[in-house]
């Protein structure tokens, strides 16, 4: 099975620099010049093994994660699991542990699609895999959703992630990369990929979760605006309200004041 030291041509215990040096030789071997069009998907994966391997939170990750998979999954030299895997189509099992092979072999498309075709969010890999292997495979997921624009899946994949880990840590240290990629797909993305609605049951879910006042200040006043939009205002008032409970001096709400000036609070009740 081919890692990311494979795809870079180095050992596992590479210094810093000397996967850098390691990128650029192979970037330059798979130069369209020289490679042509044949060389864009593997320089494709070759600059995501990259990323993850310079990144000291995303390469621990990493080892940990292909340690332990190729440890149980690897086979015997000559067993091709893919295979195997791709052969058993009955098998949800079988199936949800391709979709982690072909992400962990940086072949995407092929676990998306596989992953939709099994039904996406209503297929619940956590019946077939082991935690650990679960919450991995997860999070790939939602990285792979969100850079295909598909906001609303990855977040309600990575809210999955958060309410586990906070019932069992796994994730430990690396739990802060992901609620931050969490967070920067609320602030960036969700409100325009998603219907009012949707956007105000999405906020509710969130604010479940408990993350810290100034967090869930910014939260509960993108939460009033929707609620506005929805011409909910006395809701909308009560949420806004309850944001500044938790941040004071939050910023950018003069216009919702105004807004809501005269309506009396009510309705949906901040957590």
């Amino acid at each position: 099975m081919n890692s990311h030291y494979d795809l870079l041509q180095i050992r596992q215990d590479a210094s810093t620099q000397e996967i850098k040096r390691a990128f650029r030789e192979r970037a330059k071997q798979l130069h369209p010049d020289i490679a042509g069009e044949d060389g864009a998907e593997q320089m494709r994966k070759l600059l995501a093994a990259y990323e993850t391997l310079s990144d000291k939170n995303r390469r621990f990750e990493y080892d940990k994660v292909y340690r332990r998979f190729a440890g149980k999954y690897g086979g015997k030299p000559g067993f091709n699991y893919r295979i195997y895997l791709r052969e058993r189509q009955d098998e949800p099992e079988s199936q949800a542990k391709l979709i982690f092979f072909e992400l962990l072999h940086l072949e995407e498309e092929t676990a998306l699609a596989l992953w939709e075709k099994r039904g996406g969010l209503n297929f619940p890999m956590e019946k077939y895999m082991d935690r650990e292997d679960w919450m991995d495979c997860t999070f790939i997921i939602a990285e792979e959703l969100n850079k295909r624009n598909k906001y609303y899946e990855a977040f309600i994949l990575l809210v999955k992630l958060v309410k586990e880990e906070r019932r069992l840590p796994y994730f430990k240290h690396f739990m802060e990369d992901v609620e931050t990629f969490l967070k920067e797909l609320i602030r960036l993305h969700l409100r325009k990929a998603v219907d009012p609605e949707t956007y105000v049951e999405c906020m509710e879910t969130l604010l479940e979760l408990k993350f810290p006042a100034k967090d869930e200040a910014r939260w509960l006043r993108s939460l009033a605006e929707a609620l506005i939009s929805l011409g909910e205002m006395s809701s909308a008032a009560g949420i806004l309200r309850e944001a500044l409970k938790r941040d004071p001096k939050l910023p950018n709400t003069v216009r919702l004041r105004k807004a809501l000036q005269g309506v009396s609070s009510g309705g949906i009740s901040a957590p």
